[in-house]
């Protein structure tokens, strides 16, 4: 039995019938590029008999890529496989993938036929798609809920009609990972001529069960497994591609099977996917959610700090993340907010690092995430701190549906200390109020931060909540978070804006007091 283990991606087609998760064409193409990179061997290009622009999208995919095969779907009909073939024929390599429910369920209610009927279908329709391509694959569909000998019956009859893979869908996601294997087994003993074919399973995630039974129908025999990017699909999604594979990665001393995926594309291609459906990949996603390779428990942090295999059994960079983050937040411990600070630059004694440890929790109870300015800002604040160059003293906005543009009106207070040096008074319009106001701000002061991030939460529930604004700016490459609590929503912008640019004005103090060598 062969030690490789083929990956079939479905994303293009079975992923893309998940609901929000439809793409043109064009987005087709270059998913389908991103595909080939990743390392895949098959790609399922779509349904070309469902539509024209199905149609189209298989046989432009079919052209633009040529390392990997291209599969088309088809029905187990003649004028879907002509079909099918007319959009993947002008391929490198084409496979015509054909489809037949096997399930008493299935025939009884969908298709209204019987078990020999069926037989003649699924026979007919290989010996059809053979005649136009030597590369076929059928699929039992509804595989698991199937009769076991009438599946086994069904796998050599296609087989010898010249089917080169045989897929035993677990298409309803009902199987359990020990019985899924136990068929996978059953079938490659039972059917005479199951060495001329390879076995694939396609497996759904109903019970969040399609890694676990995809994996134990490999450890059975299977020899291609079908998957998607993110485990997207219809219902609850599909194996996940990037799961099965770095399963097979981390654990290959027990599986001892390799395919040609390259893992350094895995986070690559499903950030693609996610830019193309305009879905964010979900945070805890197993190895390409945001943190999957993130650790805010003080006990992981200082683990990780010693020995990186403590808490993760993989690499960040084997997958094509940039690294393991250490999320400051109020489960950190010393050890891990000290490591940040050295990261970021500042060497501080035990009684400075305690006032800064005690002050990232405080701030930690109060927001979700602590990101590196905020740190660096309380190092500014408790440890280097200086007064506030600038003060709002009094502000106007205006905004409405009229011809009039949004503009905003400020007086500003410039500090020396405690005292006031000057009074600056200013007038800007903006493509809306609070856009209005950081012009207004930033002709005051002399320069416009580029504006990073602009996040707004309400403190309590309630029309009447106070709002704390938090913004992140930066200029010439330093840059400054700020935050601003006030029952109107414009005056905590423009406290928050202020509050950044002075944190950033601490900032260029210190640069400017530094020694020239």
């Amino acid at each position: 039995m062969s030690d490789r283990v083929y990956i079939f991606d479905t994303t293009l087609r079975d992923g893309e019938q998940s609901p929000g998760a439809t793409m043109n064409q064009e987005e087709k193409v270059s998913l389908a590029r991103q595909l080939e990179a990743l390392g895949v061997d098959i790609i399922e290009a779509g349904f070309p008999a469902a539509s024209q622009g199905d149609f189209e999208a298989v046989q432009a995919i079919a052209r633009s890529v040529s390392h990997i095969q291209v599969a088309a779907l088809c029905r187990a009909l003649t004028k879907d496989i002509d079909r099918g073939w007319e959009a993947i024929k002008d391929a490198a390599h084409p496979r015509i993938h054909t489809f037949l429910a096997t399930s008493e369920i299935h025939m009884t209610h969908k298709l209204r036929k019987t078990r020999e009927q069926v037989l003649e279908m699924a026979e007919a329709a290989v010996r059809h798609a053979a005649s136009l391509c030597p590369n076929v694959e059928f699929s039992a569909e509804d595989a698991s809920r199937s009769d076991w000998d009438f599946l086994a019956q069904v796998c050599e009859v296609v087989i010898r009609a010249g089917a080169t893979t045989v897929n035993i869908p677990d298409t309803v996601g009902y199987a359990q990972p020990f019985e899924y294997g136990e068929l996978i087994a059953y079938l490659i003993k039972k059917v005479p001529n199951s060495k001329d074919a390879i076995f694939s399973v396609h497996c759904h995630n109903d019970l969040g069960l399609a890694v676990a039974n995809s994996l134990s129908a490999i450890r059975a025999g299977a020899r291609q497994a079908e998957v998607t990017l993110c485990g997207i699909g219809e219902r609850a999604g599909n194996a996940s591609l990037e799961e099965l594979v770095m399963a097979l990665h981390t654990r290959h001393e027990l599986y001892k099977l390799d395919c040609g995926v390259k893992t350094q594309q895995l986070y690559p291609s499903c950030r693609r996917l996610s830019q193309i459906i305009g879905q964010p990949i979900p945070p805890y996603k197993a190895i390409v959610g945001p943190n999957a390779f993130a650790h805010e428990s003080g006990i992981h942090q200082d683990g990780m700090l010693k020995n990186p295999l403590t808490y993760e059994i993989m690499t960040p960079e084997s997958v094509g993340r940039k690294g393991t983050e250490m999320v400051i937040g109020k489960h950190s411990g010393s050890h891990a907010i000290k490591s940040k600070l050295t990261e970021l630059g500042y060497v501080l004694d035990d009684a400075q690092l305690a006032v800064v440890f005690s002050a990232v929790k405080e701030l930690a109870d109060k927001k979700e995430r602590v990101f590196d300015e905020d740190v660096e800002a309380l190092v500014l604040e408790m440890v280097y701190r200086r007064r506030d160059k600038y003060r709002l003293k009094d502000m106007s906005v205006f905004s409405g549906t009229g011809g009039v543009p949004p503009h905003a009106a400020m007086v500003l207070e410039v500090l020396d200390g405690e005292q006031v040096a000057e009074v600056r008074r200013h007038t800007s319009f903006g493509e809306g109020p609070v856009d209005a106001l950081f012009k207004c701000i930033g002709s005051m002061v002399g320069y416009a931060p580029a504006l990073d991030r602009f996040q707004i939460n309400a403190v309590t529930g309630g029309t009447d909540a106070q709002a704390t604004v938090t913004v992140r700016i930066e200029h010439e490459g330093k840059r400054s978070v700020g935050r601003g609590t006030n029952e109107d929503i414009l005056v905590a912008s423009a406290m928050a804006f202020i509050n950044a640019l002075n944190r950033l004005e601490k900032m260029r103090e210190e640069k400017s007091e530094c020694p020239t060598i």
